[in-house]
């Protein structure tokens, strides 16, 4: 996981370890200790997409390109106001 300025700009969790609560106890201790708020996500990667979706993001924003200019579309997410984490 890595944080800067509220913002998660990595998490990742090796295949064999998810479905056991470790990407959501980092995302909790992200937004709790940290003040994550926002994020951005690849569009390519559903299932990403559908965990922060369940952990209180939602999209604010699409880009086509990504921070470097690959054509590799991106949503921003922000976290939703009042949402009590999973």
């Amino acid at each position: 996981m890595g944080v800067q300025d509220g913002c998660l700009e990595m998490l990742f969790v090796h295949d064999g370890w998810r479905g056991r609560g470790i990407g959501s106890g980092l995302l909790e201790k992200a937004v709790m200790e940290y003040g994550v708020d926002n994020l951005a996500v690849n569009e390519q990667n559903p299932q990403a997409i559908g965990f922060y979706e369940h952990m209180g993001f939602v999209v604010v924003a699409r880009s086509d390109v990504d921070a470097q200019g690959g054509p590799y579309p991106v949503l921003y997410m922000r976290l939703r106001r009042h949402t009590r984490l999973p």
